[in-house]
């Protein structure tokens, strides 16, 4: 490739990125309303016609936000299961990077949790759903590998357990949303967990 070329190319990026950021911030601030192509545009200071030849789609756009928050999620949780930790700090630390990601991205909690999707595709929503699902599906394996390690003492189904786990993220992201962004769903997390603890008895 070319030094033009790459240019080029840094540039497309570039701009699909702001775009995305633009996007990111829109939602942040104005929580509760749909995201019109006309203010996207003028936040960005390009035309909407400019949008569209980066996405075809206000879909893709928020398609891309649902991607990076894969990316950077589950990369993360991903690191957490392959250390050496307890049971009870993995369990923590997951928990800790899906409340830390959506506290540091406002903007996208409202996505995530379709509350930016009204009206759109569907299939942005059965994706958001996935999202949530994983998280579920990986709080499961760490914990049904721990208690047939015998690393876990639970009067109870581990997997239910789990999603229990899966409804608390989802619930304190919910309220991180209502709130406008002024209940960060990390805040006070240690001391919330806690409260799991009596229901998890690590060795």
């Amino acid at each position: 490739m070319n030094q033009t070329t790459s240019k080029k190319t840094n540039t497309k990026t570039n701009r699909k990125e702001q775009i995305l950021q633009a996007l990111a911030r829109e939602l942040e601030q104005r929580p509760g309303e749909r995201i019109t192509t006309a203010n996207l545009a003028k936040a960005v200071g390009v035309s909407e016609a400019a949008l569209y030849r980066h996405f075809p789609s206000k879909a893709k756009m928020f398609e891309a936000l649902i991607e990076f928050s894969e990316e950077a999620v589950f990369s993360l949780l991903n690191q957490v299961v392959k250390e050496q930790d307890g049971i009870f700090t993995k369990v923590e630390k997951m928990i800790a990077v899906v409340l830390t990601f959506s506290a540091k991205n406002p903007g996208i909690t409202r996505v995530l949790l379709g509350d930016a999707l009204i009206g759109e595709n569907e299939r942005l929503l059965k994706r958001t759903d996935q999202f949530f699902q994983r998280i579920e599906t990986q709080l499961k394996q760490v914990l049904r590998e721990a208690e047939l390690k015998g690393q876990v003492n639970y009067q109870g189904n581990i997997s239910q357990f789990a999603e229990v786990l899966s409804s608390f993220i989802e619930g304190q992201l919910s309220k991180y949303v209502r709130s406008r962004f002024a209940k960060r769903p990390d805040e006070n997390w240690v001391s919330k967990w806690l409260f799991f603890v009596n229901s998890i008895k690590c060795q």
